[in-house]
């Protein structure tokens, strides 16, 4: 297992005469890989969701389900920290297969064997499972995009890039809702999405591949001539770091890095707070039907797509690749939508609907940005470990607050009392994010304009 992990050793150089054509076919190729990769683990990750209102009337309460969920964000933001350091001394291609083809496993021995569901502490160690191996998806596609896209050009591919876990959450639900449908039995939402990203997993170990170096190309910097601001880059930075170089010399007394990763968990708080509840919330509230339910759920996740992409133009074009202007911006629009949506009457199903969309449309903006700061804060060789920090906040401290106190608060004090919470947390992420101005501004290296 080790050997299967291990980083593959730089080929020998090509003729100069092959290195631009192979350079763009394998460019073209491993974005592709990572991109329907990183969709497929979307197809597993939160389908568990959509079990929810099924599990509600066999009995479960609100705070158990949202406990059982809340292993998934735990596990999650864990792995994706510490299975982040790893994946900066691993096989990106090897790593990221693996993490998808364990975790598909996982849903679909939960969704057809009874057992599996058949207890709320069983529920949570199968969550747990597939959160820690979810959380193999991220870093080994952060470490192929620094490794294989310069720096200048790395904002708006990342932007293209973040759109598949959107491309991925909007086939959940129908690729779901199929499975119910044609399998008559409502644990179909779990194992048929297994099935699906099992071979999305053949895809990735067919197309993706680690740094260009181990396929006999130069590093991307030196073929693109686009070396990195805000330190100094030489040789070194080819060089693998040990553990402790990327803990402690690149991220944990990185201060920037330690702000937007606290914001990020509010930023998560929201986002899962609105998404995770959606099918449950309604249901009860809003009079949806499942199916219904579950198509609003999809077009929130479709919605991020020309979000983060708009987002992605903005900071780069507009705000010269700051990223904190974009994201306060987005994370206003997103307070009023959210303050809407709690507030609109039963009976006006078109304006929750538009409210999801306009929701999903935002919020994915700040969730992208945030992740790109975090690789421009440290070199590639830490890229996977800045990651997964900023990602250990966003899913152990904001996305558990979303499933566990949330679930919570639903069943003391209804749902006022969840929506409460997550308008709390749209104020705390602006403020957050507005304490990174000026240092952004100094570590990109632009001046304070009058």
């Amino acid at each position: 297992m080790i050997g299967f992990l291990k980083p593959p050793a730089h080929k020998e150089r090509l003729p100069e005469d092959q290195v631009d054509e192979s350079y763009k076919r394998l460019r073209m190729q491993v974005f592709l890989g990572i991109f329907f990769g990183y969709a497929g683990y979307y197809l597993v990750r939160k389908n568990f969701t959509l079990a929810i209102p099924h599990l509600v009337d066999e009995g479960y309460t609100r705070a158990e389900l949202g406990l059982a969920l809340s292993g998934v964000a735990i596990a999650y933001g864990l792995s994706k920290f510490l299975m982040g350091s790893v994946s900066d001394r691993s096989n990106a291609r090897n790593f990221m297969a693996l993490g998808l083809f364990v975790s598909s496993l996982t849903m679909i021995a939960m969704g057809m064997v009874p057992f599996f569901t058949s207890s709320v502490g069983i529920m949570f160690v199968l969550l747990m499972a597939n959160g820690w191996f979810q959380g193999m998806g991220w870093p080994p596609a952060g470490r192929t995009m620094v490794h294989w896209f310069s720096a200048s050009e790395r904002g708006t591919k990342m932007a293209v890039w973040n759109v598949a876990h959107n491309i991925g959450g909007g086939l959940l639900a129908p690729i779901a809702l199929f499975g119910m449908a044609f399998f008559a039995d409502w644990h179909a939402v779990l194992y048929t999405n297994g099935f699906v990203a099992l071979g999305v997993a053949v895809l990735i170990w067919l197309t993706v591949r680690d740094a260009p170096q181990s396929q006999g190309l130069p590093s991307i910097e030196e073929y693109k001539n686009d070396y990195p601001k805000g330190f100094e880059y030489g040789k070194e930075h080819e060089k693998e770091f040990t553990a402790k170089e990327i803990f402690f010399k690149y991220v944990l007394n990185n201060r920037l890095l330690w702000a937007i990763a606290i914001a990020n968990a509010f930023v998560y708080l929201v986002r899962y707070g609105v998404l995770d509840w959606a099918p449950l919330y309604l249901e009860e509230a809003k009079g949806f039907s499942f199916q219904d339910a579950g198509w609003a759920y999809a077009l929130y996740e479709w919605a991020g797509i020309p979000g983060t992409l708009a987002c992605g133009w903005l900071s780069d074009k507009v705000f010269k690749g700051r990223r904190a202007p974009a994201s306060i911006i987005y994370m206003v629009l997103t307070l009023i939508c959210v303050l809407v949506y709690w507030f609109n009457p039963a009976g006006n199903p078109s304006v929750d609907i538009a409210m999801l969309i306009a929701i999903g449309f935002l919020i994915y903006g700040p969730v992208m940005l945030i992740g790109v700061h975090a690789l421009d804060l440290v070199p590639k060789k830490a890229a996977g470990t800045a990651a997964g920090f900023t990602g250990l906040f966003g899913y152990v401290g904001g996305a558990v607050t979303a499933n566990v106190v949330i679930g919570h608060a639903v069943d003391v004090a209804g749902w006022d009392a969840g929506f409460m919470i997550i308008t709390a947390a749209c104020v705390m992420s602006i403020v957050l994010i507005a304490l990174t101005l000026n240092s952004e501004k100094r570590s990109m290296g632009h001046e304070v304009s009058a």
